[in-house]
């Protein structure tokens, strides 16, 4: 059917067929009904509220001179409603160092939109974790190994989306918990064993012994190294396999 245009045309939109349906006349009681069961979702037409609600993280890495500031704002949809929402809305990266100032813009860009994008924006966390430095990468505080700085930038994001229930850790289980603290105790055991017997040991041989200065600041043994799966140095050799203090994976299955 031709439909005549009669008035300038001053914008146009494009409508979906969701939306014809969305369209249909409705007895008043359905409308009612519709009205109070509607639940905003996160879509790209959602304006800015005047204000919004966010975290801030400091990262320091040794790749930088100056620390970076991480600021993530929200936005909360459907407040006051048992539907009420915490969503990332947009991404802000400060710093005094200005050498990378491009691509750090650009970054936040790019993930302020896939934010505003709505539906399943997680998978941006790996995403940005598997960038890695062909220069090499460095440990962070407590022993995590972060492979480049925009690998410690999607950490940062995994975090935040943690702290507002976007993402959930998988629980590990009790019987895993047990084997964790076990398998340290043992090892922990066996190195007090070790650094007593070499105390006891002559003098000339008393330089083998652990020093205060190879005690690790991540809160695992020293000597522990990298484990593959949750990328903390926290492997460790024990009965002649290799096992995670901090996760609990191992080589031996």
């Amino acid at each position: 059917m031709a439909i005549k245009i009669e008035k300038k045309i001053t914008g146009y939109n494009v409508v979906k067929p969701e939306d014809k349906v969305a369209a249909t006349p409705v007895t008043a009681a359905a409308s009612k009904e519709t009205t109070t069961a509607e639940v905003i979702q996160m879509h790209e037409s959602v304006e800015r509220p005047e204000t919004l609600v966010g975290s801030t993280f400091k990262i320091k890495s040794p790749l930088f001179e100056h620390a970076l500031y991480v600021t993530i704002n929200d936005i909360v949809l459907n407040a006051g409603t048992p539907h009420e929402l915490r969503r990332p809305f947009e991404i802000f990266i400060n710093s005094k160092n200005m050498d990378h100032f491009q691509w750090i813009v650009a970054l936040t860009r790019i993930l302020s939109a896939v934010f505003r994008k709505g539906g399943d924006v997680t998978f941006i966390v790996e995403e940005l974790k598997a960038v890695f430095d062909p220069r090499g990468g460095y440990f962070k505080a407590g022993g995590v190994y972060m492979p480049s700085i925009v690998a410690e930038i999607g950490s940062v994001v995994e975090q935040h989306m943690k702290n507002i229930g976007l993402i959930h850790d998988p629980e590990m289980d009790a019987a895993t918990r047990q084997l964790i603290a076990d398998k340290r105790a043992a090892y922990e055991q066996a190195g007090a064993k070790k650094k007593a017997d070499v105390t006891a040991a002559p003098v000339g041989a008393a330089s083998a012994a652990t020093t205060p200065a190879e005690t690790e600041s991540s809160g695992f043994p020293p000597g522990a190294t990298l484990c593959q799966k949750c990328n903390t140095q926290a492997l460790v050799l024990m009965d002649g396999c290799q096992t995670c203090l901090n996760c609990g994976y191992s080589k031996c299955g």
